[in-house]
């Protein structure tokens, strides 16, 4: 018997919505019984995760807080995925664009509000736009391991901070603890219906990256490199180019993350500025098949769970790992259903008959 993958030329959206709705029932009974494991009622817990993401005003805020920088982020990594350049770096992107940003911030804290936020917010894309301009460069001039690259630049940004946070930056007045400055209030992002106003930045950056992706003749250059680099090679498309400006408005919405991050929820630069988003933002730009109108709803969702599992650690008196192993056992059936939702598994019991047939 041969086992063999083959992947489906046209993937329907009600198969699709099916495989989907199927992972996430097996996903709900899997947790359903590690949770009876626990000596817990899974219906109460499923009712406690969705009312922690959406059963008050403040939960809500919690949840939207959370969904901001996965969905900017996630717009960023689609547009360098489109054209399959595996950008891992969102990370550092989003670092240095914090940097930068707060670089803005703390020394420039004269300005008027709508001036010093208008720079930092320039200023934290282009801190990301040169981090994502370096894996570019290397890759579109000799071919080297985005991957790779763009995987080491995150440490490499990380460490920075570090040393800005235990060095040159320490704030004085913090009595000795390892601490970078609060932002001044002109430095900090209005409020408007209770959440900053990074949710605005969110959905007008979904709508450029949109119409960019779908609507712009780079846009489609992007697309045709992703689907085949000869392809458009013979097409007249600037390969170098094309790289170039995708990974450096990949890394430059990365960057505004960082901006709006330090500016309207941690109000200051610090080693755990990103707290994951980077890399969690792979998973939901996949899930959103790479669309800005899915990432949005796919984060949303995402955020939803990370709250909701945030919330029934302390109503249930669990522990965080047992919260994150809800995630990870959904996250698990969720990218699952995408694997059979593109491919075909086929069992080739004739080429077993055959080798029993020869055998004899």
């Amino acid at each position: 018997m041969q086992i063999r993958l083959v992947k489906k030329a046209d993937i329907g959206t009600r198969r699709q919505t099916l495989i989907f709705l199927a992972a996430i029932f097996l996903a709900l009974f899997t947790t359903g019984l590690f949770i009876l494991f626990l000596g817990l009622n899974p219906i109460r817990v499923y009712i406690s995760m969705i009312n922690g993401a959406f059963g008050s005003a403040y939960r809500l805020e919690q949840t939207f807080v959370n969904a901001i920088p996965l969905i900017i982020t996630s717009l960023g990594i689609a547009i360098a995925f489109r054209m399959k350049f595996w950008n891992i770096g969102a990370e550092g992107q989003i670092i240095m664009g914090a940097f930068f940003a707060s670089y803005v911030a703390l020394n420039h804290s004269d300005l008027s509000r709508p001036v010093l936020l208008s720079i930092m917010f320039l200023a934290g894309f282009i801190g990301g736009a040169i981090w994502g301009f370096i894996p570019a460069f290397f890759k579109a001039k000799w071919g080297t391991n985005e991957t790779i690259i763009t995987l080491m630049m995150n440490y490499v940004a990380l460490k920075w901070i570090i040393y800005l946070q235990f060095g040159p930056w320490k704030d004085p007045s913090a009595l000795g603890f390892p601490k970078i400055p609060n932002f001044a209030e002109n430095a900090i992002l209005p409020k408007l219906f209770g959440l900053h106003i990074g949710w605005i930045i969110a959905l007008i950056l979904v709508v450029l990256v949109y119409i960019f992706m779908n609507r712009s003749k780079k846009g489609f250059e992007i697309a045709v490199i992703g689907e085949s680099i000869n392809t458009a090679r013979y097409a007249g498309i600037n390969i170098f180019r094309t790289i170039i400006l995708a990974m450096v408005l990949s890394g430059g919405i990365c960057g505004i993350v960082g901006m709006i991050q330090t500016s309207g929820v941690n109000l200051t630069l610090s080693k755990e500025i990103t707290g994951g988003v980077g890399y969690t933002a792979i998973i939901t730009a996949w899930l959103g098949a790479l669309k800005p109108h899915w990432i949005v709803l796919v984060s949303v969702l995402f955020a939803a769970l990370i709250q909701g599992s945030s919330y029934i650690q302390s109503a249930f008196g669990l522990s965080a790992a047992s919260a994150q192993l809800f995630q990870a056992i959904i996250l698990f059936f969720v990218l699952g259903s995408e694997f059979f939702a593109r491919y075909k598994v086929i069992f080739d019991w004739k080429s077993l008959s055959k080798a029993k047939e020869d055998r004899e």
